[in-house]
């Protein structure tokens, strides 16, 4: 399956949220370099819980702010939200290349959206030092992307290089 031979459809950011989310979005974005974003965040996270918009903004603000575990974990909700509307396994480690070849065309996008979602998972793992959880998820991205369309290969070869000159 090449992951990128599709047509893209039901994009996330294009969904509509519960009324407010998007202006406190943008409010957010306004107050970010006050220091005073995390609020109207978190006041759109409690309208509207499940919105991949909130999840994403929540993340990249966390990130930004170089609060790992805070951007894990909204990245680890993220893929919660995802996992249920494209039928996959409730572990991803538990995910095999039958659920992507088998996935409706209708979620192809969806499918690719939860894949870069567990590669950010991968990632800030591989950031806040747990190798193990990140080759982990690394690997099976590698499994399920044989063409690398994801690009976890390129993070598995350094991963497992910082392993080898931590050595």
């Amino acid at each position: 399956m090449d992951l990128l031979d599709f047509e893209a459809q039901g994009l996330y950011f294009e969904e509509a949220d519960a009324e407010g989310v998007k202006e406190l979005i943008a409010e957010a974005s306004e107050k970010y370099a006050g220091g005073e974003a995390e609020l109207p965040l978190l006041q759109a996270y409690f309208k509207s819980p499940d919105s991949l918009n909130v999840l994403v903004a929540l993340n990249r603000f966390y990130y930004y702010q170089h609060r790992l575990e805070d951007a894990l974990a909204a990245t680890l909700k993220a893929l919660a939200v995802i996992r249920p509307l494209v039928g996959f396994p409730e572990d991803w480690r538990e995910l095999q290349l039958a659920h992507l070849q088998t996935a409706p065309a209708a979620v192809l996008t969806q499918v690719r959206l939860y894949l870069f979602t567990l590669k950010a998972i991968g990632f800030l793992h591989m950031r806040l030092n747990n190798l193990d959880m990140s080759q982990a998820v690394f690997e099976k991205l590698v499994e399920l992307d044989g063409k690398d369309r994801i690009g976890a290969q390129a993070l598995l070869d350094l991963l497992k290089q910082c392993r080898v000159e931590a050595a």
